[in-house]
């Protein structure tokens, strides 16, 4: 089993820095940042807001050059005063600045990274690369100062902040992650085994590349992907690359989240959805497939961390966390 490399567990008052490490902020986005840092603050968090977050910064679709992005987030992971980044939006250019982060920064001092979406490819290259267990979890703007507003209630909000605290805080497993609609069973079983994933096309980007997670993080693990403004014809395409690098032969279990805008094919008798194509690439593979868990581009999202064991009850429609996510410092 690859060795994986958790982060020291965070305390009440520690700082957490908002940065952004993809996409900028927006114009008229600054009351959505506010209402996220203050989520974060009641998680019991001090909060910083990187200079790097301002509307008035940009490059084409960037908060910056990968120069600038990579130097921000290695700034970050060698100032001992900082115990966690998340992101404050996701975006396009994580894959500009892979080669350009301080990796041995990251091995001396594990921290959590949080955000999903182009995010993600970070997660999946760190962990790549040092085992890191990052944290597939929502983003300060749109996540936690948007959709746990607009998609969710007090109460949703208030389940959502006692999870991730325990998750960041305490170095114990989280056990079952709680459900806020109905998960689906697309193909029965249960399986045990590392949480491995992401945005399925940035999975698929990174699998070109050097930072590729190696076949051996595959094997056992419980794949967890979204999608977000696909058309079902491309992901059929991106699990076949998958099937045909030898994944979907490794994997345990699959696990998918709240689609957003996936578009299906045709209609009547000739219509293909996203459950057909998934069942269509998979075939007789043995594998319990756990659908519309609540994770992605139009979900508060559940924190899945990269390398943790996890058990999948496709049947019982349970997805729960066997081991911390976090280390005592």
């Amino acid at each position: 089993m690859p060795t994986i490399l958790r982060p020291r567990a965070l305390r009440p008052g520690d700082l957490v820095v908002v940065t952004a490490p993809s996409g900028q902020l927006e114009p008229g986005e600054e009351p959505l940042l506010a209402r996220g840092v203050a989520v974060l603050e009641r998680m019991g968090f001090r909060v910083r807001v990187s200079p790097m977050i301002d509307p008035a910064r940009n490059r084409w679709w960037a908060s910056g050059t990968p120069q600038e992005q990579a130097a921000e987030l290695n700034a970050l992971l060698r100032d001992p005063q900082v115990r966690a980044v998340v992101a404050h939006t996701g975006g396009q250019t994580t894959i500009g600045y892979l080669d350009l982060i301080d990796l041995d920064a990251i091995r001396a001092d594990p921290k959590p990274i949080l955000g999903y979406s182009d995010i993600s490819l970070l997660h999946m290259a760190l962990h790549a690369a040092t085992g890191l267990v990052g944290l597939h979890a929502d983003i300060a703007t749109h996540g936690f100062g948007g959709d746990w507003y607009t998609l969710g209630d007090e109460a949703r909000r208030s389940e959502l902040v006692d999870l991730y605290t325990r998750v960041l805080t305490k170095a114990e497993a989280p056990g079952a992650l709680p459900a806020a609609g109905t998960w689906e069973t697309w193909r029965p079983g249960r399986a045990q085994g590392p949480l491995v994933g992401g945005l399925l096309n940035r999975l698929v980007l990174l699998q070109a590349t050097p930072f590729a997670l190696p076949a051996d993080r595959f094997d056992g693990a419980l794949l967890f992907w979204e999608e977000v403004q696909r058309p079902v014809q491309r992901i059929w395409g991106d699990l076949h690359a998958l099937r045909l690098s030898g994944v979907l032969d490794r994997i345990a279990g699959m696990v998918i989240g709240i689609p957003s805008e996936v578009t299906p094919y045709g209609d009547g008798v000739n219509r293909a959805d996203l459950r057909d194509v998934v069942l269509d690439v998979l075939a007789r593979r043995e594998l319990p497939v756990l659908a519309q868990v609540d994770f992605g581009h139009t979900s508060p999202n559940l924190p899945l961390p990269l390398g943790v064991r996890a058990d999948l009850d496709a049947d019982a429609r349970t997805l729960s966390l066997l081991e911390p996510a976090v280390v005592e410092g």
